[in-house]
């Protein structure tokens, strides 16, 4: 096998989720799409070590012996364990680069939420650098998501995005290369997943895993025509495994609330927009992106409420990251776009 070589390594974009992590090379595109989950096992010396990384690790959720406990390094889409989220993005990154010899380490740029504070900026830029990057540039998500969209962030027009993540919607007015007006709120597929989880719970008395309301989510947003979804999980009142068929209907209506609360959001960047920019806004729409804009009728719902157009961009679960790519390369959105 040939190993390409050159003294500078590709550059790196990363969206460094609460639920997937992504990892675009550049001029290759995304080749690393696997979850924010780290499997680690005690050393017997008080401290951890790590056993499993992404999709394996995830397999091991709610499955693990006493001993070895599988996380999520990122909550909110701000890392809440250092160690365990510089032992996944080494790992990340070194799967990416593995085909490849470079003397000088890869740029990297990391799409982070908007209104990141000092603190966590710095730990996303250490553990990054730990992990092997040269230099280390944040770019905000909406801002991110915006370029990969293919919106004209770098005119005077305004640009509405409503990125609905794994752990936050973020929610931005663009123009002329930054952020006019700007939200990001605790509220994506995580609260989805809890509020399906409380619905099964109450409603059939059946307890269900993380992951199998993740299955139940992501099939609320496929193509399939069955009105109805089979849920597993364990009977609280026999204390036996269970399946029940569950209505989709009604698991969207479990949903709401957590939909509500992205609305309400969405409704209160409207209402700081400049005059101008909600013009654009009237006529341009609102533009829908991220794994939760792939829930059946969420665009509708939001056009019910703003009275908008909504769009949903092309390729939303790569949006963010297809966006961070293009500042490795496009020296008008290096010059233009604003950085943080």
């Amino acid at each position: 096998m040939l190993f390409p070589f050159s003294i500078f390594a590709k550059g790196l974009a990363i969206d460094l989720g609460t639920v997937n992590t992504l990892i675009s090379v550049e001029d290759e595109g995304v080749i690393i799409e696997e979850p924010s989950v780290v499997s680690v096992k005690n050393d017997g010396r008080g401290g951890k070590k790590i056993v499993a990384v992404g999709e394996e690790a995830r397999q091991m959720i709610g499955k693990t012996p006493d001993d070895i406990l599988a996380i999520r390094p990122m909550r909110d889409g701000v890392i809440a364990d250092f160690e365990a989220t510089e032992g996944m993005l080494r790992y990340f990154i070194k799967k990416a680069n593995r085909h490849r010899i470079a003397i000088v380490r890869p740029r990297i740029v990391i799409a982070v939420p908007h209104g990141i504070t000092p603190v966590e900026k710095k730990a996303v830029q250490e553990a990054a650098a730990s992990a092997g990057g040269r230099s280390v540039h944040l770019i905000e998500e909406p801002m991110a998501s915006a370029i990969g969209i293919g919106l004209p962030v770098e005119e005077p027009v305004g640009n509405m995005v409503v990125d609905i993540g794994g752990g936050t919607t973020e929610i931005a007015v663009i123009s002329l290369g930054g952020i006019v007006v700007g939200e990001s709120i605790r509220v994506g597929g995580v609260k989805f997943d809890m509020a399906i989880t409380q619905y099964v719970k109450n409603k059939y008395g059946i307890q269900i895993g993380e992951r199998t309301a993740e299955n139940v989510k992501i099939e609320l947003g496929s193509d399939g025509k069955d009105s109805t979804i089979d849920i597993k999980g364990l009977n609280l009142a026999t204390g036996t495994p269970s399946i029940v068929k569950v209505p989709k209907k009604d698991i969207k209506k479990a949903i709401i609330p957590a939909i509500s609360e992205i609305i309400t959001a969405i409704l209160d960047v409207l209402e700081k927009t400049p005059a101008e920019l909600a013009a654009d806004i009237v006529d341009r729409g609102i533009f829908l992106t991220g794994g939760g804009s792939l829930i059946d009728q969420m665009d509708e719902l939001i056009k019910e409420k703003t009275e908008l157009p909504v769009v949903r961009g092309e390729e939303p679960l790569h949006s963010v990251v297809n966006g961070a790519a293009a500042t490795l390369k496009q020296v008008s959105l290096l010059k233009n776009v604003s950085f943080i």
